[in-house]
């Protein structure tokens, strides 16, 4: 079977968005995808998109999905890639897709110069925490992430 990964275009947004719509379901959070194709054209494929994408094909027909974008640590003097999405058709799974965009990620990050390659897991996935640190990733225990969203975002703001 031939993989291939390619960047996504604008054409792919209906196809980005039911991924995504696909990867929400899968963690038990559908009700939180506020977007549509038209969001997902305007954002990620904006002349000023801070983010990419990179599509995943198996033999012609997409599989799978990657959004990743490039951040900054002040301590490395470098950038780092942060994966924001990666998420493979269930019936995929298993055959080197997922391997294969973290592979081509991780080189695109090397080539890049960057210092870092990091994304989230959500603590209950085992089967992605097993798999990530098959591949060498190690988790950052150290660290909570925070998030302001939603009103506690705009109160904030308005401040």
């Amino acid at each position: 079977m031939n993989l291939h990964i390619r960047p996504a275009s604008a054409d792919d947004a209906a196809l980005i968005l039911r991924f995504i719509t696909d990867l929400a379901i899968y963690e038990k959070a559908e009700h939180e995808v506020k977007t549509d194709a038209a969001g997902i054209c305007a954002s990620l494929f904006a002349a000023d998109s801070s983010a990419q994408a990179l599509i995943c094909e198996r033999d012609g027909q997409p599989i799978g999905y990657a959004v990743y974008f490039f951040n900054y640590s002040t301590w490395l003097g470098k950038n780092g890639l942060y994966l924001e999405d990666l998420y493979v058709d269930p019936a995929q799974r298993g055959t080197g897709a997922g391997k294969a965009l973290l592979r081509h990620l991780a080189r695109l990050a090397v080539d890049k110069g960057c210092g870092r390659f990091e994304w989230a897991v959500l603590d209950w996935n085992q089967p992605a925490i097993d798999f990530y640190e098959s591949l060498g990733a190690r988790p950052q225990s150290e660290w909570t992430t925070y998030r302001l969203a939603g009103q506690a975002l705009l109160d904030l703001a308005a401040d």
